[in-house]
């Protein structure tokens, strides 16, 4: 297949791209910026087609999510959610089920908050678990095998990546492949369609976790002795709801509401009812996300310094302009390789990979799901989504296959990566505890790597059949 010269341009940019992602030379954004300004200089398209997909609808889904995230961080809502779970009565003292316990507060807060903030917070919470757990034991001769530190903290870093798989908003490479599946498909998948696929797959891949790794570092003892004492302890701190707690809830409660009305409306209506129809059109998700982050800095916030403030001050809300431009950027160029047809070539030269037969639809999803993982071993999810997402779409269309299906098998894909310390901001947090050998890591992590691939391929050849 013949490439143009903006296509052949084109493919040096992205191979350079890849190479600056996978080293990390330059900051992942800078990577991105650089990409499409180098697009422009080398004409493979204007400069208003170039920069179009840094004002995306979807990159105020981002940018809402951020202000949302950071409100419910600072007020402490997720610490509230942390220690409600761990007081539960079935829960303290059962390696079992405190095991279980952090890993449902990982998957759950990392659905809708950073998975970097998720396990920063719950590293702080567990870390203390573990030291009161160790003090106690060893005060009744009780102390569990040094493995249960370990696996604690394992599911800390496992299960906050795996939650981000439930909605849209639980981690970049999920806007990132819902953005390129809809620019380049043309099928728009809405929040409540992405959880029916992500929350199973969320739900499967926690429980595999907590079953490998309390099967991997068991706790040599029935009985936790201090977790009772230090959850108590640290929740009567907490205090009281306060009034910025109460005004966050309820702007976060408002949003997923609106995330939730289109496809409920659809469901009860019907998708050509007219009532259907106007939701999709005014109420996207980018837009729900900005009406709850908007009204942060309306709702009350109670009294600071003498004076009464709003929920949210715009000085806190912090929001990852590094994510923001490496979704444009990757959105970008994950665009001209459609629009120049070097998409379609490499498609075209990789699509024996993908064997004829019925067959060929489950190779060609479990190739994607391969692919983006061990892309994310060594590079970020976020850059890997970038790299691999276009690929599946390619390939799938240059086979025959389900392309949908094989780019969010990449999608869904590219949040995995649990080998290493470097694959995920999550594994190097708690690799930094220092109390995680690299070779415990690695067994865990390539075990949950084969199971990922198995659920995330089983799940979406399972969906197509309903597509």
């Amino acid at each position: 297949m013949d490439l143009s010269p903006q296509a052949q341009a084109l493919a040096v940019i992205v191979a350079a791209v890849v190479v600056l992602w996978i080293t990390e030379a330059l900051p992942l954004a800078v990577t991105a910026l650089l990409g499409a300004v180098a697009c422009v200089l080398a004409g493979v398209a204007p400069a208003t087609e170039v920069f179009a997909p840094f004002a995306d609808p979807l990159v105020f889904l981002f940018i809402g999510s951020f202000i949302l995230a950071e409100a419910i961080r600072l007020h402490g809502l997720d610490k509230r959610l942390a220690f409600a779970v761990l007081s539960l009565p079935g829960v303290a003292e059962r390696p079992g089920r405190v095991l279980a316990a952090v890993a449902a507060v990982c998957a759950t807060a990392s659905a809708f908050l950073s998975n970097t903030c998720v396990t920063a917070m719950m590293l702080a919470i567990v870390s203390g678990m573990i030291v009161a757990i160790e003090e106690a034991g060893r005060k009744a001769s009780r102390v569990p095998a040094p493995g249960f530190a370990t696996g604690l903290l394992l599911c800390v870093a496992f299960a906050s990546s795996v939650g981000g798989l439930a909605t849209p908003i639980g981690t970049p490479p999920n806007l990132i492949g819902l953005g390129l599946i809809r620019k380049q498909l043309g099928v728009a998948i809405s929040f409540p369609g992405w959880c029916l696929i992500g929350v199973p797959v969320a739900v499967g891949l926690t429980t595999v976790t907590v079953v490998v790794l309390g099967w991997m570092f068991p706790a040599g003892v029935s009985r936790l002795e201090g977790v009772r004492a230090f959850v108590a302890a640290e929740r009567s701190q907490l205090g009281r709801w306060t009034v910025g707690q109460w005004s966050t809830a309820a702007a976060f409660a408002l949003t997923v509401m609106l995330w939730i009305l289109p496809g409920a409306v659809a469901v009860a209506r019907g998708p050509d009812d007219g009532w259907t129809g106007l939701l999709k059109q005014r109420l996207p998700e980018g837009v729900a996300a900005l009406v709850g982050a908007v009204l942060l800095f309306v709702l009350p916030g109670g009294a600071s310094g003498g004076r009464r403030r709003a929920a949210l001050e715009w000085t806190e809300a912090r929001i990852d302009w590094g994510i923001v431009l490496l979704y444009g950027g990757g959105m970008a160029l994950g665009t001209l390789c459609f629009s120049t047809g070097l998409a379609a070539a490499v498609g075209e030269s990789i699509r024996w990979l993908v064997p004829g037969g019925p067959w060929g639809g489950v190779v060609l999803v479990a190739l994607a799901a391969t692919v983006a993982v061990f892309t994310s071993e060594f590079t970020s999810n976020t850059a890997s989504a970038n790299i691999v997402v276009p690929v599946a779409i390619a390939l799938g269309t240059a086979t025959g296959g389900e392309p949908v299906v094989a780019a969010l098998a990449a999608t869904f894909a590219a949040s995995l990566g649990f080998m290493m310390p470097v694959s995920t901001p999550c594994n190097a947090i708690v690799y930094g505890s220092g109390r995680i050998p690299l070779k415990s890591m690695m067994a865990a992590g390539s075990i949950l790597d084969l199971v990922g691939i198995a659920v995330i391929t089983a799940a979406l050849l399972l969906a197509a059949r309903f597509w």
